[in-house]
């Protein structure tokens, strides 16, 4: 099968999530025997943030870490895009992606109906910026790709098919690393976000840091110097931007990590974690996680991760786990097991691949699996 799909970008991930997911799934079809061709836009803004902070040893490294994969980096529709697309099975297109080009593969798919097409939606925009979003023509589009049912939902109403496509963990590379003595107590790994988390950054990670006394330490980018400077006064080490893939390298020197979603999920999306706990889950380090609802039923609360609903609560939760060894292990290995039974990349190449036929709105092909084992996986879904 071949497949294209258009995103941000697949090399850089310097605050850009959605480069996580999209690697795992990229080798998960790969690794199926699946010809994938990634296109990026030539000017992302990432990747230019990436090479300007740390130049072209980043991107070595990426090359290092993933070795068969690779994007075109792409100015727009132009004939390169074109004939690619002409070749194609199945077209996945980026929300993050200019609204022209979005309108143009469309125009495409209107044409030459011999692939699917996808439009998948991995961020909150749909609810924070919906006169943005309504600028994406996806008249053309067989459906969306939603990382949630409430944003699925969103979709439904305006009258588009769509299917919840969470993310997951590419079990790969986030799985657990023997370190036997940590670094510290407790890492956090996460970007600043624009204020859509500072009051929660207060509460549950750096005033009960700063009242149990660990040793801790935060990476991410887009840190204000005001935040530094929090982080500081709670004995808590900054490091700045941490390629995604070193983070289970990271996480086995430390003996806790939490969440702490940004506030329009928890507000607007529930059911929406983002990536950050399918990835520490799979790495097998306990977690503790600021509030939101796991109303699509997703994990275990108290068995895969614990919940605090305010910073008092997370404090306690912390020195549980920090104290109580054999606690932390038993959540650590169902954390686990839930990720590897349900959310992996291959499960999501499974969901993505099952869609049913009758929703589609032209006559594209069947997609096939690859083998008699993925096969039933996809049954068992």
């Amino acid at each position: 099968m071949r497949i294209v799909m258009f995103y941000h970008s697949l090399v850089s991930d310097w605050n850009h999530g959605n480069a996580h997911f999209l690697r795992g799934i990229v080798s998960e079809f790969r690794r199926r025997g699946n010809q994938v061709r990634v296109f990026e836009p030539a000017d992302g803004w990432s990747l230019e943030n990436l090479l300007q902070e740390y130049g072209p040893e980043a991107i070595r490294q990426f090359h290092r870490a993933y070795p068969e994969l690779s994007s075109t980096p792409h100015n727009g529709f132009d004939d390169t895009v074109t004939r690619a697309l002409d070749q194609a099975d199945l077209v996945i297109v980026h929300e993050w992606n200019e609204p022209g080009l979005v309108a143009a593969i469309g125009a495409h798919h209107a044409r030459r109906q011999k692939y699917r097409l996808y439009f998948h939606d991995t961020h909150h925009r749909m609810v924070t910026e919906p006169g943005a979003m309504a600028r994406y023509d996806l008249s053309q589009y067989d459906g969306v790709l939603a990382y949630g049912a409430v944003l699925q939902e969103l979709y439904i109403q305006r009258g588009h098919r769509a299917w919840t496509w969470h993310e997951a963990a590419d079990i790969r590379i986030f799985k657990p690393h023997s370190n036997p003595a940590p670094d510290g107590d407790l890492v956090w790994i996460g970007n600043w976000g624009d204020e859509e988390r500072a009051a929660e950054l207060q509460e549950f990670l750096i005033q009960p840091c700063k009242k149990l006394g660990l040793k801790a330490t935060v990476y991410g980018v887009r840190y204000p110097e005001s935040a530094k400077r929090a982080l500081l006064d709670a004995g808590i080490e900054y490091r700045g931007w941490l390629p995604n893939f070193e983070v289970p390298r990271v996480f086995s020197r430390y003996k806790v990590t939490v969440h702490i979603p940004r506030r329009p999920y928890v507000k607007a999306l529930p059911g929406i974690p983002t990536i950050r706990p399918f990835e520490a889950l799979a790495c097998g380090i306990p977690l503790v996680c600021a509030p939101w609802q796991d109303t699509e039923g997703l994990f275990t609360p108290g068995k895969d991760f614990l919940m605090a609903q305010n910073g008092e609560e997370m404090t306690e939760r912390l020195a549980t786990l920090i104290e109580d060894d054999s606690r932390a292990r038993e959540m650590a290995r169902h954390g686990m097991a839930t990720i590897h039974a349900r959310h992996t990349c291959s499960h999501r190449v499974n969901e993505l691949l099952a869609i049913p036929q009758g929703e589609k709105q032209n006559d594209a092909p069947e997609l096939s699996l690859g083998s008699e084992v993925e096969h039933q996986a996809v049954a068992a879904i």
